[in-house]
């Protein structure tokens, strides 16, 4: 598999911050569309599948605090906690695509979806019940709040994103991950 360069993935992972504060300007148009469906969340998956576990953390940080600053949105009040958990679907999401290997796009790809969504709201939910609101938030709040509530973004985000980088290698905009052998 031929490796991205530094320069581009600098630079989409910029682009992939600069869409943490647009998508979520974009979703807020629909009543409670920025908590149904999450639109901050593609592009740090994106930055950390395409670009690797690096550059996907530094967009999860980036991404969330520059949206505060610019537009108030999420709120600061909301920001640590979503500060923890986009730095961790960052993180993971490169780090999972980066070490599965099915032979497989698609099936790496939702491994390793699955794997930064669950990890994301563990330690996000973690974070809140030990550090934000110690002594205050339940197991009925983080169900509500990570996975009923956002269930629409949680699909969203399952279905577009393996979409998204299929196309992007399929341009020939990013490497693809298995190249086909001559004669197949």
């Amino acid at each position: 598999m031929v490796e991205i360069s530094y320069v581009k993935r600098s630079v989409i992972t910029a682009v992939c911050i600069g869409l943490c504060v647009v998508l979520p300007m974009a979703f807020h148009a629909i009543p409670n569309g920025g908590r149904l469906f999450s639109p901050m969340h593609i592009p740090v998956l994106l930055a950390g599948l395409i670009c690797g576990w690096s550059f996907g953390l530094l967009c999860g940080l980036a991404g969330p605090l520059l949206s505060t600053l610019i537009t108030g949105m999420p709120p600061v009040a909301y920001l640590p906690p979503m500060l923890v958990e986009l730095a961790v679907y960052g993180l993971v999401s490169g780090l999972i695509f980066a070490l599965v290997r099915t032979k497989k796009l698609y099936a790496d790809l939702y491994i390793s979806l699955v794997a930064a969504l669950l990890a994301g709201r563990i330690v996000a939910g973690a974070a809140i019940a030990l550090i934000f609101s110690a002594g205050s938030y339940s197991l009925a709040a983080w169900t509500a709040g990570y996975l009923v509530g956002t269930w629409p973004g949680i699909v969203v985000q399952l279905v577009l994103i393996p979409a998204l980088v299929s196309a992007l290698m399929k341009a020939k905009l990013i490497p693809e991950r298995y190249s086909a052998l001559p004669g197949e």
